[in-house]
């Protein structure tokens, strides 16, 4: 019962710390204390919204009218007996409601936790921290956690408490920085952020939330409390089968896709998930890829930066509908048998003052020195690995889109600005590793760790590595001394071939070297071939522009050079627009032009891209040893002159395709080949079919190879090249 006798002896300097919010622990000072022997039973409500509280117990009944203690809106009621379960009955005018007072609780994370966190071991830590709706002694609300570890106090703000910081004050954790407090009776949809203040005192711009798992849709800026993605997955079947897909020896032609500007509807409006799903995923099925890469689809302010500068790394961009909506994305896909891979940004992070830069006040996320700091190609920041809570978020993001999103790979972008720390700076810029080098050693280790977590846990996923440089054994194993990617994008093939291709065919003869020497390396790595989005953008126009010639001889080259990729050793990327030769460059910020497929040059392109997937993943010498020395042979590279091409790709079993592809636009008919076999070849594949919108030169759909040795083979044909075409024959 309230007793009237006693009145609260809080401080006056603790009341004015509770209602400015500058109090570092209010769970010492609000809800209920004491009630044990002969101590008082003091109840303290902070309500500034409210003009009068009363005490009640759990059945709504009043117990005591609480005094204002303090005229910015401190109540308290002092009592004898024993703590009870209690609520708040609050009014402001003619307007009464019941709160569940969130200083009621216990802590929230548990002693585990605490200790992985600060170890930075939690593996799934994502279930820890961020906004997690759930219930507690039967009360339903959103447990709040983060870590701000040099912070004097955080708050979270939102739609529940008319974003005043004051009100719901955290729990501060000493043991490893984190915050938490569990608001009752709110649930998903409400946005939010976190209020902090610095360690000097400054009041910060207000946070998202790092773990938050659904966001407004920019250019807004707030997370959305949602929880963990709770999906009903059907795709076990895929999931158990998905390691053999991914392996090095099956055939694996990616379709990268930036999902705003694929395909747009009415007014230039942008497919939800859903959409996508019904359009995109059938699309690239009938086109014969098997997987599906997404530019960056973690949440990012910034639609120019094609989503490489990400800050809610948890959450599906809400450009596209709902967390839910992504799950049934991915779903759909492997429905369709495709995979979906996702490009993951570790190396960097923007700077906007609601992300994770200067957190708590503090360099936290990043480095405090911008030699090691600040990358000046992206105005970015730069994760600050050496520390392992850090090492632990990104690690356990990468995890948490194979685990709740059922993804099927990681491409990791910018690999080689990771390696190095004088990546593209000058001799003073840089700061050297403890051994005096350039390497960076703690990137390195966290890569490393990545990988062998993946590799354990990933369900067969496969992490993909954009290096640039020759840094040795990307994709070779963490225990043989590499880095554990399981492919590498083979960035000097796409350099070299590019500038041989886009050169005049009379000047080609002096630039055979382009085409050969990618095969001096190609198995020293798990190789992927990218024609990215990389190579649309910034002035170097579409593939199609980059190709020589009069119309005619554009399409033709591009044709040519497409079966040259596909009949290459390595794993195939090609970019959206690509497949079906788009005239322009990219624009992120509109469909690609559909529109072109009404003109059979454009519509060719398209049916060659369908066919070159359909016979790479059905002939077994063109995809099982693609990264293996014995998977490839040249027959004849001598032909400068002609610009022409001779080699052979071998299955496990040495069974042989025979590529040849003539680089000029010269008819070459007599032409002769070395051939593995004597016997019956058809002529599986011409570039230069009508179909395709060539001029239908070719070999009548066979040879036969003769008992003449050449190209030192005991076998051989004389063939017809046709102009700027590549032929692919198989055993008949």
């Amino acid at each position: 019962m309230s007793d009237t006798r006693l009145r609260d002896r809080l401080a006056a300097g603790e009341a004015e710390a509770i209602v400015t919010g500058r109090h570092s622990d209010p769970f010492a000072v609000l809800g209920m204390h004491g009630g044990g022997g002969e101590a008082p039973l003091t109840v303290r409500a902070f309500a500034p919204h409210a003009e009068a509280v009363s005490l009640t117990d759990a059945k709504g009944k009043v117990v005591a009218e609480m005094e204002r203690i303090h005229p910015d809106g401190l109540f308290s009621s002092i009592l004898s007996g024993k703590p009870f379960a209690y609520r708040f009955k609050m009014r402001a005018g003619d307007h009464t409601w019941t709160e569940d007072d969130p200083y009621r609780f216990g802590t929230i994370l548990g002693e585990l936790d605490m200790y992985l966190i600060g170890e930075g071991r939690h593996r799934k830590i994502y279930e820890k921290l961020g906004a997690h709706p759930m219930t507690i002694d039967g009360v339903e609300g959103v447990a709040f956690a983060v870590w701000a570890p040099n912070a004097r106090r955080v708050s979270v703000v939102g739609d529940f408490n008319g974003w005043d910081g004051r009100r719901h004050i955290m729990r501060r954790r000493l043991e490893a920085g984190i915050w938490e407090i569990f608001v009752p009776r709110i649930g998903r949809g409400l946005y939010y952020k976190y209020e902090i203040v610095g360690p000097h005192g400054n009041l910060l711009p207000l946070k998202m939330d790092p773990f938050a798992f659904a966001t407004e849709q920019p250019p807004d800026t707030s997370s959305v409390i949602h929880g963990l993605v709770e999906y009903d997955w059907k795709d076990s079947a895929w999931m158990s089968a998905r390691g053999a897909r991914n392996d090095r020896a099956a055939p694996i032609s990616i379709y990268e896709v930036h999902l705003g500007s694929w395909r747009r509807g009415d007014g230039n409006t942008m497919l939800d998930y859903d959409a996508l799903a019904n359009e995109l995923i059938p699309y690239a099925k009938e086109m014969g890829f098997t997987h599906i890469e997404l530019l960056p689809i973690s949440e990012h302010p910034f639609s120019g930066s094609w989503g490489y500068q990400p800050i809610g790394l948890f959450a599906p961009t809400s450009r596209f509908g709902s967390p839910e909506g992504f799950a049934r994305f991915v779903e759909r896909a492997h429905e369709a048998e495709l995979g979906v891979i996702i490009d993951w940004v570790p190396a960097h992070f923007p700077t906007d003052a609601h992300g994770l830069g200067q957190f708590d006040g503090t360099a936290l996320y990043e480095h405090a020195d911008p030699r090691e700091g600040f990358h000046r190609d992206w105005n970015t920041l730069i994760y600050n690995l050496g520390r392992r809570e850090v090492a632990n978020f990104l690690e356990a993001n990468g995890l948490f889109w194979l685990d709740r999103y059922h993804v099927d790979g990681l491409r990791v972008d910018a690999v080689a600005s990771m390696l190095y720390r004088d990546y593209s700076r000058e001799h003073n810029e840089w700061v050297p590793n403890i051994y005096g080098g350039r390497e960076n050693l703690e990137s390195i280790d966290f890569l490393r760790s990545l990988n062998e977590r993946v590799a354990e846990d990933g369900e067969g996923a496969m992490m993909a590595a954009e290096e640039s440089t020759a840094f040795p054994s990307v994709s070779r194993p963490v225990e043989s001394g590499g880095l554990g990617f399981n492919f590498k994008w083979n960035m000097g093939w796409m350099h070299d071939t590019l500038e041989y291709i886009q050169r005049d065919s009379v000047y080609r003869r002096y630039h055979q070297d382009n085409i050969t020497f990618g095969l001096h390396y190609a198995f020293s790595e798990n190789f992927i071939l990218p024609l990215s989005h990389d190579e649309v953008v910034h002035g170097k126009g579409s593939m199609l522009g980059k190709m020589p010639g009069d119309r005619w001889q554009k399409f033709a080259n591009l044709r040519a050079y497409y079966a040259f990729m596909w009949t290459h050793p390595g794993k195939k990327l090609l970019f959206m627009g690509g497949e079906f030769a788009q005239g322009r460059e990219w624009n992120h910020d509109q469909s690609l032009d559909w529109h072109l497929l009404a003109d059979p040059f454009h519509q060719g392109i398209q049916s060659l891209v369908r066919d070159l997937n359909g016979i790479y993943s059905g002939t077994a010498a063109l995809h099982e040893r693609d990264c293996e020395a014995d998977g490839f042979e040249w027959i004849d590279a001598s032909d400068a002159e002609g610009s022409v091409f001779v080699y052979a790709r071998y299955a496990a079993d040495r069974s042989p395709a025979v590529v040849v592809v003539n680089f000029t636009p010269i008819v070459r008919a007599g032409y002769r080949i070395g051939l593995p076999t004597g016997g019956r070849w058809r002529e599986a594949l011409n570039t230069d079919a009508s179909a395709y919108g060539g001029s239908n030169v070719g070999n009548s759909g066979h040879v036969v190879a003769e008992n003449v040795a050449y190209h030192g083979r005991s076998h051989s044909a004389e063939i017809t090249l046709p102009p700027l075409g590549a032929l692919i024959f198989l055993p008949a």
